[in-house]
């Protein structure tokens, strides 16, 4: 079977596997409340509750894994003709989903842990491997490693945050946003995390676009995610407000209106900060995550995100000169060589 075949099944297996787990959870929260049982007992004995959870006690961890699966169907109608048709076909998929669900007893474990590393991201606490079995994989330690992978790529897809291990020795790690925040106190770094997978999304597909993708062409795409202009997001709030206003004034991206366009029309750009705290090589590497291939096959992507990587490289080395040069001419003055 040729390569690329491959790996769009591989991409489709992902899809279905995020799905499933979405609709076990849901399923799981569904016959508690038939028994009268409040959906919080579904999740582990933490001290408090994440700040973007409603009153009613629903996790909002369905939704984020569910933006995983739907974003992998998204970006792929940036590039191929599949994400439609391959939308419908997981919807004639669904009712199979109790059935998937029950089949893997894992799906449960993914998406409590992928709430419980959002706590601690909230939190700021070290996340330790010792607790993550204490906490929430009780009773199925023998497939840490699996259910750790599975919530590892929920975490990079939805919110665009990667897990890393920080200390091999004590099983310690860390979620480090691929996004290299620059310090601006007007900038809530918890609210950035939960908007950074949709911004990574809107940058992907300008990226792919040619560097300016039509407004059309960004919702097209969103809405495949299950993300409209006119309705509230359970993560994400408000998205038009989101993408055309909230990441606009932080600089993330730019929203203009199409020259002489009637009736007017819009496109987005990268904006200053996007290009300072991310890369096009970040970018398309977060697409072929999503793809489940490697950047290299996006051609002619690759081929400008290494053109970037290296005029990147460039401008830091003469920084780095500039700075050399500066320092040596203050040690030169302060201390000059005696007559």
């Amino acid at each position: 079977m040729p390569r690329g075949q491959k790996s769009k099944l591989r991409a489709r297996e992902k899809r279905r596997q995020a799905c499933t787990e979405i609709q076990g959870l849901e399923d799981a929260q569904a016959t508690a409340a038939a028994a009268g049982e409040s959906p919080s007992s579904f999740c582990p004995p933490f001290e408090d509750r994440p700040q973007n959870v409603p009153a009613a006690g629903t996790p909002s961890i369905p939704q984020a894994a569910q933006g995983t699966s739907s974003a992998t169907a998204a970006v792929s109608c940036t590039d191929s003709g599949e994400g439609a048709n391959g939308q419908k076909e997981e919807s004639s998929k669904s009712s199979k989903g109790t059935e998937g669900s029950q089949r893997d007893p894992l799906n449960k474990q993914v998406v409590l842990l992928v709430q419980f590393l959002l706590q601690k991201y909230q939190k700021k606490e070290p996340i330790t491997k010792a607790d993550m079995l204490k906490f929430v994989i009780k009773r199925s330690k023998c497939h840490f490693k699996e259910i750790l992978k599975r919530a590892s790529e929920h975490m990079e897809l939805a919110f665009g945050v990667d897990l890393k291990e920080v200390d091999p020795t004590r099983h310690c790690y860390a979620l480090v946003s691929k996004l290299d925040l620059t310090f601006d106190s007007t900038i809530d770094e918890e609210e950035i995390m939960l908007k950074t997978g949709l911004l990574m999304i809107v940058l992907g597909v300008v990226f792919m676009k040619g560097n300016c993708a039509p407004e059309e062409a960004v919702w097209e795409v969103l809405n495949i995610m299950g993300v409209y202009a006119e309705r509230k997001h359970f993560i994400y709030g408000e998205p038009k407000k989101v993408i055309t206003e909230d990441l606009v004034q932080l600089k993330y991206l730019q929203y203009r209106q199409v020259p002489d366009s009637d009736p007017p029309r819009y496109e987005f750009l990268w904006g200053p900060r996007a290009h300072a705290e991310t890369s096009k090589m970040r970018v398309l590497e977060f697409l072929a995550k999503v793809h489940d291939t490697v950047p290299s096959a996006f051609p002619s992507c690759y081929e400008e995100a290494v053109r970037d990587e290296e005029e990147r490289a460039r401008a830091r080395a003469a920084a780095r000169a500039a700075i050399a040069s500066v320092r040596s001419g203050a040690m030169a003055s302060n201390f000059p060589e005696a007559k």
